[in-house]
């Protein structure tokens, strides 16, 4: 389907991809609970923006740049790797009342978010490895083939984005009323970005 291979599966790729715990979901949340449905919906829309800028980066090169040049690509890894731990790191030991880990500032949320896309090393990952793979060399058609690649990673993105903020503004209030939720959720969070930074360290 456009010169795409198994356009199914990139649904499912790009789908699984938004779910894995990561920043970008916790800037979401984090511009929810601050700005609510303006401020989580104004952060969706800069997700999906820093998702485009890394994915015409692919298309322009880089991925086959980095591919040319494995131990550039593995710096990347090991980079997004050390950042993940670090931030899931801080968020274990974090303590009530503390500093929030992603301090999202108000009437920033959409560059903030765009801003933690581009340096989400979940991101650059998908995008510089994985993303190609779902480019058929024999059937594409140039830049319609990624134009459809792009057009359906923002349109996943911002339904994954609107049923994230929803909730999250739905919970706002339920969290902001218990600091034990709170707490145990970013504690929570900070497991699995500290595994998936082990996990991407590990390149399994």
């Amino acid at each position: 389907m456009f010169g795409i291979a198994d356009y199914g599966a990139f649904v499912v790729a790009i789908i699984i991809f938004l779910a894995i715990p990561g920043p970008g979901n916790l800037a979401l949340i984090t511009s929810t609970s601050k700005g609510g449905l303006l401020g989580g919906m104004a952060a969706t829309l800069g997700v999906i923006a820093g998702d485009q800028v890394l994915m015409w980066m692919a298309v322009a090169g880089v991925a086959a740049l980095l591919s040319a040049y494995p131990t550039a690509f593995n710096l990347v890894q090991w980079m997004g790797a050390a950042y993940l731990a670090w931030l899931g790191f801080k968020m274990l030991l974090a303590k009530p009342g503390d500093k929030p880990v992603l301090n999202i500032q108000p009437r920033q949320y959409f560059k903030q978010a765009m801003m933690i896309t581009l340096l989400n090393p979940k991101a650059i990952v998908f995008y510089m490895a994985f993303f190609p793979l779902f480019v058929d060399p024999v059937k594409q058609q140039g830049l319609l083939t990624y134009a459809v690649m792009a057009a359906t990673i923002a349109l996943l993105t911002f339904l994954y984005g609107l049923t994230a903020v929803l909730i999250s503004h739905y919970m706002a209030s339920r969290i902001r009323s218990n600091p034990n939720i709170s707490s145990y959720l970013q504690k929570l969070a900070g497991v699995f970005l500290l595994g998936f930074g082990i996990k991407l360290a590990l390149g399994k």
